[in-house]
């Protein structure tokens, strides 16, 4: 039996990555932030029995390892761990440097990396050390960004912060080889998650859905698919790959 604790697995790109796992027989500790409703909907949702939900606040610095912990209590261990979570691109974290004030420049530049970088690195410390007391293989999967590669000119934290957590999980893809653990990214385009629902449907939509050659945007399923693949352990080799699954709308060189 396989046990995954999935960050951010309430809703949207979580709650496919969640559902995907538990389709492949995988017990899911579904964690989230604030929406407990959301999380319990989720678990409930999934294949199989002995899931679990999971809260914890990552902008908190205490919050990981009161994840963990709870993860671990809940499942009696981990195997993987998915970097889900974190603070995307929204109107309201819009925060160009010609356009915003100091105080909300740092106020947000905090917020992203402590979320999308900082707390993603707490995790995958605590379940990798986890890991390698029992003396077991593992796998974490960051989901990253295109953003890291192609600029973000409106959500500078953003980009910096997957910028930062590609190159932490190639790090910890060579220091934790030698453990039987293996780590890779995704960097996915744009998702048609429930948050993005608004955005698609309104007059940014056709503008969005023309990056890809494919004329659409990507599905959570679709990242979910990619995940379980960088999971399972025929995907060992492609430890420290970054995938990028942006339907050909971003090609780096």
């Amino acid at each position: 039996m396989v046990n995954a604790l999935v960050t951010g697995g309430s809703r949207g790109i979580g709650r496919a990555i969640a559902q995907a796992l538990a389709a492949r027989g995988d017990r899911v500790a579904v964690h989230y932030g604030s929406d407990r409703a959301a999380a319990e909907a989720t678990m409930l949702d999934l294949d199989g029995a002995g899931h679990a939900v999971v809260p914890g606040d990552l902008r908190d610095p205490e919050a990981a390892a009161q994840i963990v912990d709870t993860a671990v209590s809940a499942l009696g261990a981990i195997d993987v761990l998915v970097n889900n979570a974190a603070i995307a691109p929204s109107d309201e974290a819009s925060h160009r440097v010609d356009e915003t004030s100091y105080d909300t420049w740092r106020r947000t530049w905090r917020r992203m990396i402590d979320v999308d970088l900082i707390a993603a690195a707490d995790l995958t410390f605590l379940v990798a050390q986890h890991l390698i007391a029992r003396g077991a293989p593992g796998a974490i999967v960051n989901v990253g960004s295109r953003g890291a590669f192609r600029g973000e000119p409106d959500f500078p934290a953003y980009g910096a912060a997957k910028a930062g957590l590609h190159a932490f999980g190639q790090s910890m893809a060579v220091a934790l080889a030698p453990h039987g653990i293996s780590v890779a990214s995704i960097a996915p385009g744009f998702i048609s998650s429930e948050r993005q629902a608004a955005k698609l449907a309104g007059d940014e939509g056709d503008a969005l859905r023309a990056q890809s050659p494919f004329g659409r945007v990507g599905t959570p399923e679709e990242v979910a698919q990619a995940v379980v693949y960088l999971s399972s352990p025929g995907a060992v080799w492609a430890s420290g790959a970054i995938l990028d699954l942006n339907g050909a709308s971003h090609l780096r060189t």
